[in-house]
């Protein structure tokens, strides 16, 4: 059981009889451990070499296990990781190899709704740093529910940025999930349509249906390794990013011009839902939403829900927060998933 330590079997069977008496002779162990006398004394030399027992007038002791075992559990994670690591960096030096000596290599056509969930839950637990999501209404291959890996992928770091589309939003029931995200970590922005279904993961692989969610047929999905068609789809999605309104349906804390019910409102309403969707979607009903729709006007003197949507950027009452973090090179805002290519 402790071969993981560095022990061998016979150290192991040695050690445990040390531990198991208060002061013992090495006669006495070699009997209990069953092995000779003269086969005892290298193991015995060897556990104090590595200061697991101690020796004092002809009796050995064993200090506690938990203390002495202590670093070599440290070693031994180090060298776990220092392992891993390995491995990793190997697998992606066979796979840039690969690439390089066959271009099929970068793009994989993924057929059928259970090979496309495969593919979406696998890209989010590779993740390690960010992922950038474009949702759509409808779903592919899997609902938001059973999207099992954003929540384990949040807890790690991951951080991811995603935007939804308005039809979305106006789904029944959505806004739940996509406040799941988001207080979860995302940073998330809206707009009224997007051109594709796509998750990407840090920048080095992307997930995008070849058919819409009406098509006939199966369907089907590219998976797109590293190459000028992912760097196209990064850039389609900053471009997109750029366009899009922050979504503040998450905050609970009030600011000096809008309590939180008022900042889902206005977030939503410059998303490009109805309002009769966000009184659906806040649970209130719709005359209390225009109700609040013409306090907020008269507070910026607009004669226009345009006009409202335009003072309010101009005056940040809407303004995404400091991530709290480092940006990554090229200033990019990273944050957090709900259900990407899933939808």
């Amino acid at each position: 059981m402790l071969e993981a330590l560095g022990m061998t079997p016979d150290e192991e069977r040695v050690y445990r009889v040390v531990v198991g008496g208060y002061r013992t002779a090495a006669e006495e162990i070699a009997g209990r451990a069953g092995v000779g006398r003269g086969e005892v004394q290298p193991i015995l030399d060897v556990l104090l070499a590595k200061g697991l027992v101690n020796l004092a007038d002809g009796q050995y002791t064993s200090a506690p296990p938990d203390v002495s075992l202590g670093p070599l559990l440290v070693h031994g994670q180090e060298k776990l990781e220092a392992a891993r690591a390995a491995v990793s960096q190997l697998a992606e030096e066979y796979r840039g190899s690969a690439r390089r000596r066959d271009s099929a290599q970068l793009v994989e056509v993924v057929t059928g709704v259970d090979a496309i969930r495969r593919q979406a839950l696998a890209i989010q637990r590779g993740a390690r740093e960010e992922s950038l999501w474009f949702c759509l209404e409808g779903n592919v291959a899997m609902a938001a529910s059973e999207n099992v890996e954003e929540a384990l992928a949040q807890a790690r770091g991951v951080q991811y940025r995603v935007i939804y589309e308005t039809g979305l939003l106006e789904e029944p029931g959505r806004i739940v999930n996509v406040l799941e995200g988001i207080e979860g970590g995302e940073i998330a922005r809206s707009i009224s349509k997007l051109p594709v279904r796509l998750a990407i993961s840090d920048r080095r692989v992307a997930l995008c249906p070849l058919v819409s969610h009406d098509s006939t047929g199966e369907p089907t999905a590219a998976l797109v390794r590293e190459s000028s068609l992912l760097s196209a789809l990064v850039a389609l999605f900053e471009v997109y990013w750029e366009r899009a309104s922050p979504l503040r349906i998450g905050d609970t804390a009030p600011t000096p011009h809008l309590d939180p019910d008022e900042r889902r409102l206005l977030s939503l309403l410059i998303g490009g839902v109805s309002d009769k969707s966000i009184a659906t979607q806040l649970n209130v009903s719709y005359r209390t939403v225009q109700r609040r729709l013409q306090d907020l006007m008269r507070r910026v003197d607009a004669r226009t829900r345009m006009q409202l949507a335009w003072q309010a950027s101009k005056l940040g009452w809407l303004d995404e927060p400091s991530p709290g973090y480092p940006l990554p090179a090229g200033g990019r805002h990273p944050g957090p998933l709900s259900d990407a290519i899933s939808n």
